[in-house]
């Protein structure tokens, strides 16, 4: 592999030109109180994904944090904050108006990492992602990718069933852990059982997760695990108890991994950790989505539009913008430009078996030795 598919290249962020007449004479963005607890005023301005900037005293200030279908507060410093209708609170200054051109003192700056390139272009085939576009770059810049966020990042996994449901992806994943490039682990309370009942008795739902062959009770094995699990009243308890050596919760509690796994209705059980309250998952979850810089969304539809509303094209790291990449990766075409279609539109979609995907990544990220 040649050195230049080893570098990722970051896109520079261009800076609104605060200098031009339009925004120099803006005026200071309107503040109205909010009414009452978990209330916006009417007029309310709502976040998007792209980098805001609203004027507060003569002055332009960015909003560091955000995340899509907020509003913003403004504190007694003047420092802007997205807030989650039911996070605002009666009297806060709440940002009121539907302009985001810079008139009525709010800028969207959609054009923040605009790549040219390719605008001159009329026609081309093949513009939507689909099982038959080719992928060998977008591994390549993956790779790439996570050697740098390794070191200078925070990389969010969000994971469905699928991944675990395999010999090779569960180790591929677990190896990954191992290496540094997984900083938090979203999914729900399916991930963990099968990956949890893979380590005790080598299936998943019944089936051996190598050879996919049904055992004798087999459908029992993952609720033997949760119910072990509950008894031991702790994930870190639990593989204590059954000599848990392998897998991606047992690699995530080895190397400090923080794992958030949202209940849901059809769950069962579940185990012990899982959050069944939506609103406290949802608030664990922003508080990764809030730090990532890179998201890698595998083979989970639901988590991944959640994931994906939360977390903005841009992220504030050491006094600078930088782009945040988020990968979606699914068999379905359907499942992948889901996510860009609910209004996340820095997204690469990777349309493949999730093991295969895992196996090749963790393959490309294999040390020189």
């Amino acid at each position: 592999m040649t050195a230049d598919r080893k570098t990722f290249i970051f896109p520079q962020y261009r800076m609104p030109d605060f200098q031009i007449e339009a925004l120099a004479n803006a005026p200071d963005a309107t503040l109205r109180p909010a009414p009452s607890d978990g209330v916006a005023p009417e007029n309310y301005h709502a976040t998007t994904i792209y980098p805001e900037y609203y004027k507060i005293d003569g002055r332009w200030t960015l909003l560091e944090q955000s995340r899509m279908d907020c509003a913003v507060v403004i504190s007694a410093d003047g420092i802007p904050d997205a807030r989650e209708f039911r996070n605002i609170r009666k009297g806060d200054r709440v940002v009121v108006g539907r302009c985001d051109n810079g008139n009525c003192g709010i800028y969207v700056h959609a054009a923040c990492f605009c790549d040219t390139k390719n605008a001159d272009r009329e026609f081309t085939f093949r513009t939507v992602r689909s099982r038959e576009t080719a992928y060998s770059r977008d591994y390549d810049q993956l790779a790439a990718l996570l050697r740098h966020e390794r070191a200078h990042g925070y990389v969010v996994w969000v994971l469905g069933p699928a991944v675990v449901f395999d010999y090779y992806a569960r180790k591929s994943l677990s190896e990954l852990i191992d290496k540094g490039y997984v900083d938090a682990l979203l999914g729900g309370n399916a991930v963990a059982t099968h990956d949890l009942e893979a380590a005790v008795f080598g299936t998943a739902l019944g089936q051996d997760i190598y050879d996919q062959c049904s055992v004798e009770n087999g459908h029992y094995h993952h609720l033997d695990v949760i119910n072990k699990a509950r008894r031991a009243g702790s994930l870190e308890h639990f593989v204590e108890n059954e000599n848990v050596e392998d897998g991606i919760v047992r690699a995530c509690l080895r190397n400090d991994v923080p794992m958030v796994l949202a209940g849901s209705i059809r769950d069962d059980g579940p185990l012990p950790g899982v959050l069944a309250d939506v609103y406290q998952a949802q608030e664990e979850m922003r508080k990764h989505t809030r730090k990532a810089t890179t998201v890698v969304a595998l083979a989970t539809q639901l988590h991944t539009i959640a994931t994906g509303n939360m977390t903005p094209v841009y992220q504030w790291r050491d006094g600078a913008v930088r782009p945040v990449y988020i990968y979606t990766v699914d068999m379905s075409e359907f499942v992948v430009n889901k996510l860009r279609d609910r209004g996340s539109l820095e997204v690469t979609s990777i349309v493949t078996n999730v093991q295969d995907f895992v196996v090749k990544l963790n393959h490309a990220l294999e040390e020189p030795k």
